[in-house]
């Protein structure tokens, strides 16, 4: 199928000039070095005559599974693309597009009333409250969350009925995603509201991370202070290395080991790593937060079933799941680059919901960016990611890629795959004997030859 078919339209406008820049690379006529040629498996094969790094010969050529990149010409229109998007993240401008909600864009200019009225209002100001005019849309989800999730919980320990139940659990299985992505956001930059509010900014957290799924601060340890330190390597406590990333069982014992172990293996690492303090903090965490759920249970049973123990499983596994995606498609020859051992999507679920997660390669490549900055990011990296093999994926998220996945459906994620660099002009088999080679599990002297520095 054509590339164009990726564009949904219900992308957000960043992704949508984003995808369309690189489906412009993609079809452009190739250009091709004769000293080399792909062998199938995103990798250069050895360069004819002995030439490692002479200079190369060029030719026009479309020919499936040569090393390809685009054709000249399009620097300008790349300098155009960078400018629009970023443009668009000024406030200063008058090309500023604010993200108020994330189901929908909201155009300020509008007549409509309920925008004049209402939204406009809103946003001028939740714009004083929010360190940065792009994240009113952070403040949108948390007074979301905070005047109906909570209260519902509440009330359900109060009145408990069956349809108030559901609706809350349907709720909070939705906000999940999104919630997360805006935590996430929250635990890498110590904040998201602006220093007067300080006391609300450092406190919400505490409230919310229970009622959608969460453990007190247990998504900060782990994330920031553990997966960013070992990024997918082999002493990461949810790294895919050791798994067949395209095995059903494999991924059920993933996740399996993650919910049943976490707990007590998160404090361990960080016991091993010296830090003790730490591995306090986190296990007082757990063992806390599972005693008021016990304790809970004994007092009334099914509010707490709803309220904590079902958001609890679903937002954990959707975590390993989602995970796995991100991490799925890891390089065999150079599994330690941010390039080579995470994914980008260009996707409604991923970007317009939560937050431009999709973004995941260029999130590894710099933890702080801010979520805004993502889809430019990666317009003036093309020539890394594409140097970098690394992989990009559209109008698929991460829970597709790991179903996808699970039952070996690499035509579907070759469909998906938006080419770059050597990976444009492959075949559809091409692309699918490529990925396959990405998701085969390390053995043990495989990850100690290629992780040389990293804790095993």
């Amino acid at each position: 199928m054509g590339l164009e078919t990726l564009l949904n339209p219900q992308l957000q406008r960043p992704d949508v000039i984003v995808l369309k820049n690189l489906i412009r690379d993609a079809n452009a006529p190739a250009v091709t070095k004769t000293n080399g040629t792909s062998n199938g498996n995103g990798h250069a094969a050895k360069p004819v005559n002995g030439k490692a790094n002479g200079a190369a010969n060029y030719t026009t050529n479309t020919t499936p599974g040569k090393s390809t990149t685009s054709g000249p010409g399009f620097e300008a229109e790349d300098e155009e693309t960078i400018k629009v998007l970023t443009d668009i993240n000024n406030p200063k401008l008058e090309t500023f597009e604010p993200s108020i909600f994330s189901s929908f864009d909201v155009d300020l200019k509008s007549s409509n009333p309920l925008i004049r009225f209402l939204v406009k209002p809103y946003f001028n100001w939740a714009r004083t409250v929010v360190r940065r005019e792009t994240d009113v849309v952070f403040l949108t989800h948390i007074l979301i969350y905070c005047f109906i999730n909570a209260p519902s919980a509440l009330w359900l320990f109060y009145s408990f009925s069956w349809p108030h139940a559901i609706a809350h659990g349907l709720f909070t299985a939705i906000s999940a995603g999104p919630f997360t992505l805006m935590l996430h956001n929250h635990i890498h930059n110590n904040g998201v509201l602006k220093p007067a509010y300080g006391w609300f900014d450092q406190s919400f957290p505490y409230v919310l991370e229970p009622l959608m799924g969460h453990s007190w601060d247990s998504y900060y340890y782990h994330h920031v202070k553990h997966h960013h330190i070992e990024g997918n390597g082999p002493g990461d406590l949810s790294s895919t290395v050791r798994y067949q990333r395209d095995n059903a069982l494999h991924f059920l014992h993933y996740l399996f080991r993650f919910m049943l172990l976490v707990w007590i293996e998160l404090p361990i690492y960080f016991i091993k790593k010296g830090r003790y303090g730490m591995a306090a903090r986190v296990f007082v965490s757990e063992s806390t937060t599972y005693t008021i759920y016990f304790l809970l249970a004994k007092w009334r049973f099914l509010p707490t079933l709803w309220v904590f123990l079902i958001p609890i499983f679903v937002m954990r596994t959707a975590m390993m799941v989602g995970n796995w995606g991100q991490h799925a498609f890891v390089d065999e020859v150079e599994p330690d680059s941010d390039f080579r051992s995470s994914i980008t999507l260009i996707d409604v679920t991923s970007n317009r919901h939560c937050f431009n997660d999709g973004y995941h390669t260029s999130h590894h490549l710099n933890p702080l960016r801010h979520w805004r900055d993502h889809p430019v990011a990666l317009i003036k990296a093309k020539k890394q990611y594409a140097d970098g093999r690394a992989l990009t994926f559209a109008d698929i998220d991460y829970f597709m890629i790991t179903l996808m996945l699970c039952t070996k459906n690499y035509g579907y994620l070759a469909d998906h795959l938006v080419p770059m660099g050597e990976q444009i002009g492959m075949t559809r088999e091409q692309k699918m004997a490529m990925l396959k080679t990405k998701t085969k599990a390390f053995t043990e002297e495989e990850l100690r030859r290629k992780f040389k520095g990293m804790s095993k």
